[in-house]
């Protein structure tokens, strides 16, 4: 019987997607090419920051959660 790992499981990749975008040459890039990945890359930032405030939030949640147990 054959073990299935899922993603998760998975260590992550060495190196970020950041370092490895601001090693890239932007040289050859357009004007226009350059601001759909101002653009994207801006989305990206969001994306990330909503995720810390939520993982901030979980964590604040659980924090008291715990820490309320603790008391009583």
């Amino acid at each position: 019987m054959a073990i299935v790992m899922e993603d998760d499981d998975l260590p992550r990749p060495r190196g970020d997607a950041a370092s490895k975008l601001a090693a890239e040459d932007l040289g050859p890039y357009s004007q226009d090419e350059l601001a759909e990945r101002i653009r994207l890359l801006q989305l990206e930032i969001a994306r990330v920051e909503q995720h810390r405030t939520a993982a901030a939030s979980h964590r604040a949640a659980a924090d008291a959660l715990f820490s309320s147990k603790g008391r009583g």
